[in-house]
């Protein structure tokens, strides 16, 4: 790979976050005593820059801050939080370019791919201030005369946190809803690459009033404690079913509200009657290659009919060959990124070590990139199994890495007995021509969101979120923004 008027890795310094501190209360706040977390360039091993860790006492600070604002953001006219939402959004897509460049340097998505999440996010602040007037309840006959109706009333305080693939994205996009509905917010950007939310709450300071959006950085012990606090409201977290599970037992002792929208192993069911071209397509897409499979929604078990099973790979393996080679994310022409870590990048091989061992063939990657430019990164080619079957451990765990598994189906019984046995059911996709087959495939699959000869796309004001231990709770929709309300019920007597 040569350097190119499309490598953008120059900028990167001049656009890193000036602030490194805690936000809270409408100001940073430092310590010259903090740990610091050194963020890495996935794609070159480098530090980008070391920020600092949060403390029990700035989680305090954070969430009392955000105590204190709550009132007075609670009772503000709906339609003077919706202009604030918005302004929110005009930002965000002034700096679309910074922000996409700085995701790509830090989480190590393609820079080109990441101006895409910029537009969500904006997109999402400007749905959800759109539905602040939705926020409302309804009159109830009882036939005596009374009148009886609800309220639709904030949470209070809400803490969001989220994971390392979508840095930006779920940083702006998540913020939206909560403040919609008039709680305040306390956001934990991931470790593994908190500047784009660093870099936020500088561009977004003077927008809220003072302790309406605050964000402290850390791992799970700040976690831990934005979880147990006994003055947050709810908890909405993007992650692992570990972490879900984890926030759950912290919640627990003070029955906080929470939206959960975890991991997936997510299958891509392919019939007989499939247009072929578009179905290798769409497994391709479905797989998230770009992002290297960092995705919770990636289809990343593909059942083809056997009829079609052997000329499916064969093209599978050359349109992927065609679209995606790893490469440098500050480069405008890359198609695919790298793993976030080390970490990252040695449990995704262990996963390709695993398979080969339990006897899958390997019909594609499986190996780091050859090209010496990418030697200091986590990169791994996009890889392909097939002849796998439903009980080996690429087909059953999340990977969170650029691996396909591809298992044959004959019988449809047995199809779903294995699409459906496993404990996740986030996404799943249905490829077929014939619309009774596409609507009884969609009813008999356990996932909370499914496609009908598509993938990966999402739709603002359709709801998204899973079945079974893929999560609790809807987002993206009207669902989110009621998630952080409380109904209250009034009954007038007049008599």
């Amino acid at each position: 790979m040569t350097e190119s008027t499309s490598d953008l890795s120059g900028r990167v310094a001049a656009i890193l976050p000036r602030e490194r501190g805690q936000f809270w209360g409408g100001a940073w706040h430092g310590r010259d005593d903090a740990q610091r977390l050194a963020s890495i360039n996935p794609s070159t091993g480098q530090v980008l820059a070391e920020v600092e860790v949060a403390s029990a006492a700035d989680v305090e600070a954070a969430v009392s801050s955000a105590r204190q604002a709550f009132p007075a953001w609670a009772a503000l006219p709906p339609l003077e939080r919706a202009r604030r939402l918005k302004e929110a959004a005009s930002r965000i897509r002034a700096h679309a370019a910074d922000l996409a460049l700085l995701d790509a340097a830090d989480c190590g998505n393609p820079v080109k791919a990441m101006l895409f999440d910029a537009e969500i996010a904006a997109t999402q602040l400007e749905y959800f201030a759109g539905l602040v007037l939705e926020i409302k309840g309804e009159t109830i006959p009882t036939g005596n005369g009374s009148l009886n109706y609800t309220r639709r009333e904030p949470l209070g305080v809400v803490v969001r946190i989220y994971p390392f693939n979508h840095p930006f994205m779920f940083a702006a996009g998540k913020i939206a809803a909560p403040l919609a509905a008039g709680n305040t917010v306390v956001v934990k950007p991931p470790e593994q690459a908190p500047l784009s939310t660093l870099k936020l709450m500088e561009l977004l300071a003077d927008v809220f009033p003072p302790g309406v959006l605050n964000c402290v950085v850390g791992g799970r012990e700040v976690g831990a404690a934005l979880s147990t606090h006994p003055d947050v409201a709810a908890v909405g977290l993007i992650g692992s079913v570990p972490a879900g599970r984890a926030v759950l037992h912290a919640a627990a002792d003070s029955f906080k509200r929470t939206l959960l929208e975890l991991g997936g192993k997510n299958a891509m069911v392919i019939y007989p009657d499939a247009d072929l071209e578009r179905a290798v397509d769409g497994a391709v897409r479905g797989m998230n290659f770009t992002w290297c499979g960092q995705s919770c929604g990636s289809t990343s078990r593909l059942f083809i009919h056997d009829s079609l099973h052997d000329v499916f790979v064969d093209k599978l393996v050359r349109l992927l060959g065609q679209r995606h080679r790893p490469g440098l994310a500050t480069h405008m022409d890359t198609t695919m990124g790298a793993l976030i870590n080390q970490a990252q990048y040695d449990r995704c091989l262990s996963y390709i070590a695993s398979a080969r061992q339990e006897g899958a063939r390997l019909v594609a990657g499986g190996n780091h990139p050859a090209d010496p430019a990418l030697n200091k990164g986590f990169f791994i080619e996009p890889t392909v199994f097939t002849e796998v079957t439903p009980g080996m451990k690429i087909a059953r765990e999340e990977i969170f890495g650029p691996v396909l598994s591809v298992l044959r189906w004959s019988d449809e019984s047995e199809l779903f007995d294995a699409v459906n046995g496993l404990e996740l059911g986030l996404t799943a996709s249905i490829w077929t021509r014939d619309l009774r087959t596409a609507h009884h495939a969609a009813a008999r699959v356990q996932a909370g969101y499914v496609w009908i000869n598509d993938c990966s796309s999402h739709f603002i004001g359709a709801p998204f979120g899973g079945y079974k231990q893929s999560g609790l709770g809807r987002e993206e929709s009207k669902d989110e923004l009621f998630e952080f309300t409380q109904i209250k019920n009034v009954n007038v007597s007049m008599l």
